[in-house]
């Protein structure tokens, strides 16, 4: 796992580079991959298929979060909208950035909830 933070971010909402399974469904089918790095606003991910940008997308993310001791999963339900697409290093694989359009404050703090548990390890280590 990488956690990185640019000095320079012009991004509202902070972001980690975190591997958390996420399914996409959209008209060109389902996805099932991972994350490259999340924020509450949205995400960064891997697909094997070209999809157009501003693509709508109905999205699933399993999030674990500490509670205590203990760590649970969290299925979070969204909406999003594909932002920017590029060709990845491997023939037929795209990075993708989906911006979370609709989610509720609930899910939306829970992602927030887990990006700063991790920033918060990176400033202790």
């Amino acid at each position: 796992m990488i956690l990185k933070r640019s000095s320079q971010e012009r991004r509202q909402n902070p972001r980690i580079e975190n591997n958390v399974p996420l399914k996409i469904c959209c008209d060109n089918g389902d996805f099932v991959t991972e994350t490259g790095n999340i924020s509450r606003s949205g995400a960064y991910c891997k697909v094997n298929r070209y999809i157009e940008p501003m693509t709508k997308l109905k999205i699933q993310l399993l999030i674990p979060l500490k509670s205590g001791n203990k760590i649970t999963t969290k299925k979070i339900s969204c909406q999003g909208v594909i932002v920017r697409i590029e060709s990845a290093d491997k023939e037929q694989e795209y990075n993708i950035a989906i911006f979370f359009n609709d989610i509720s404050q609930r899910d939306a703090e829970n992602i927030a909830d887990y990006v700063s548990t991790y920033l918060e390890q990176e400033q202790e280590s």
